[in-house]
């Protein structure tokens, strides 16, 4: 099923939800009437709906929330295995920027803003299947994917209730400030660390890895990352690691940059672009999606995605990173392993195991 609603500038602000539950002024009757003649959550037009509705009018805008927040070698998936190095990487120059502080359970002043607050605001997607989307199967379409599950164990952890959450829906570019602003406490979001966004942001320990791949439509001349993008329109997610490697080389193609990753997705189907450049992570559920496109070429990156927090808030990462220890702990039994399970396997299969944490003194 091909995307044909209009998406009402969807991923272009932030929104916020409380424990699953939206707050709904009035949906509009036009995108309900979309909505019906489409199908379920099984294909991406269902989702483009559902993030339409949901910008539309479901959710409140951040602007207007009132919650305090806070200040601020692994084994590789066998889609990742034979990722060379990009051109872009080069830049790249810290040291182990994977490697997060030492795990610890020990309350300082961010853990004490959360606790006070009696919420964890979390940075998540609302459109990213797999990963953070509405899930259109359960009651009132609660947000569901492997970061949510991520997010909940936090939860868990910090307040003892996996369900004292605010999510606030953040577009791609706004992830960074979005938490250097305090607007949300962590960042869940298919959030790659490197070391620019070390400048301006701090990480946990890597908890999942990808690489860039280029998704096009079945019978493109498109072969990969590589000459045959020269003259095609190639769509990229603001602030994304897509958007950087495409300005380091782009092959001769027209990039074009959207907010939010889904974007793409709709422009492809409306022949608006040629190609996408993402995740591959992100890219096979697509994929899985709408069977008129395909992951193309190999992974030309490795990239490990990381809780992203406040620089100012080293208790909360260290927390973090003790809740991470404990999701990766029991092989096949953990809670990291039976997300993988329910949430990816079926669109990414071939991961073994999670990446193993790399920490730092300091």
């Amino acid at each position: 099923m091909r995307i044909r609603a209009r998406r009402a500038a969807e991923g272009h602000e932030e929104y916020e939800e409380h424990e699953g539950r939206t707050r709904a002024p009035g949906a509009r009757s036009g995108v309900r009437r979309a909505a019906g003649r489409l199908r379920g959550w099984g294909g991406v037009s269902a989702m483009a709906v559902a993030c339409a509705v949901t910008a539309a009018a479901v959710l409140l805008p951040l602007a207007h929330a009132t919650t305090d927040t806070a200040p601020g070698v692994p084994r590789r998936p066998a889609s990742a295995v034979a990722a060379p190095a990009a051109p872009w990487v080069l830049a790249d120059t810290c040291q182990d920027p994977e490697a997060s502080l030492r795990p610890s359970d020990v309350d300082g002043a961010a853990i004490a803003r959360i606790k006070a607050a009696g919420k964890l605001v979390a940075g998540v997607d609302q459109n990213s299947f797999r990963w953070g989307y509405r899930n259109q199967t359960t009651e009132g379409g609660r947000l569901d994917g492997f970061d949510i599950d991520l997010v909940k164990a936090i939860a868990k952890d910090i307040l003892g209730d996996e369900n004292a959450v605010i999510y606030r829906a953040i577009p791609t570019s706004q992830r960074i400030p979005a938490l250097q602003e305090g607007r949300v406490d962590i960042v869940v979001r298919t959030m790659t660390i490197n070391c620019k966004r070390l400048e301006d942001v701090a990480f946990s320990t890597a908890y999942f890895e990808a690489g860039q791949q280029v998704l096009a439509p079945k019978g493109s001349p498109i072969t990969g990352y590589d000459a045959s993008l020269k003259d095609k329109r190639i769509c990229v997610a603001a602030g994304s690691t897509a958007e950087s490697a495409l300005k380091a080389q782009s092959y001769g193609s027209q990039p074009v940059t959207v907010a939010n990753q889904l974007d793409c997705l709709v422009r492809l189907q409306l022949h608006q672009v040629d190609g996408i450049i993402t995740d591959n992570a992100l890219a096979a559920g697509q994929a899985a999606q709408d069977p008129s496109v395909r992951l193309v070429g190999s992974p030309f990156t490795r990239e490990f995605y990381g809780v992203a927090m406040n620089k100012d808030a080293p208790d909360l990462v260290r927390r973090v990173n003790k809740v991470l220890e404990n999701y990766r702990a029991g092989g096949n039994d953990s809670p990291w392993m039976k997300a993988y399970l329910k949430h990816l396997q079926p669109v990414l299969p071939g991961v073994t195991a999670p990446p193993a944490p790399k920490y730092r003194d300091g």
